[in-house]
C-alpha cells in the first residue's frame, strides 16, 4: 500500500511538471494595417485582440502597426500558426498569405481600409 502512495504521488508530481514546461512559441505574422489609429478603435483594433485572445493556448498579442505585423506567442500543445492566422483574418485583416475575411473587412472603420 505504502509503495502504492509513492507510485501515485510520483506520477502526479512528473505530469505536474510536465504540464508546466509546455512549449511556447512566438510567430510573427505580416499584415497591413493602413491607419495610424487603428488598434486605438473599438471595431478595428480591438477586433485583432479579441478574435485571437479567444484561441486556447495563446499567451500574448503585440500589434505593430508601424511595422505591419502582429506577434502572438503562444502554447504548441494548444493551438498552430494556421489558427492564429485565420482568426486574424477573421476580424478583418490579412494574416500572410491568409486573405482578411470580407464580411469582416467591410465592418472595418472606412480609415482603417485599404485605399
Amino acid at each position: 500500500m505504502k509503495n502504492l502512495i509513492i507510485l501515485i504521488l510520483l506520477t502526479l508530481s512528473v505530469n505536474i511538471s510536465f504540464s508546466q514546461t509546455a512549449k511556447k512559441e512566438t510567430i510573427v505574422v505580416k499584415t497591413s494595417i493602413v491607419c495610424d489609429h487603428c488598434m486605438q478603435c473599438e471595431s478595428c483594433g480591438a477586433n485583432i485582440y479579441n478574435s485571437t485572445l479567444t484561441i486556447p493556448g495563446v499567451k500574448n498579442i503585440d500589434v505593430s502597426p508601424e511595422a505591419n505585423t502582429i506577434t502572438v506567442t503562444y502554447k504548441t500543445s494548444k493551438t498552430d500558426p494556421d489558427k492564429i492566422r485565420a482568426a486574424i483574418a477573421a476580424s478583418g485583416y490579412d494574416a500572410d498569405h491568409v486573405k482578411a475575411d470580407p464580411s469582416a473587412y467591410i465592418k472595418l472603420d472606412g480609415c482603417c481600409k485599404a485605399k
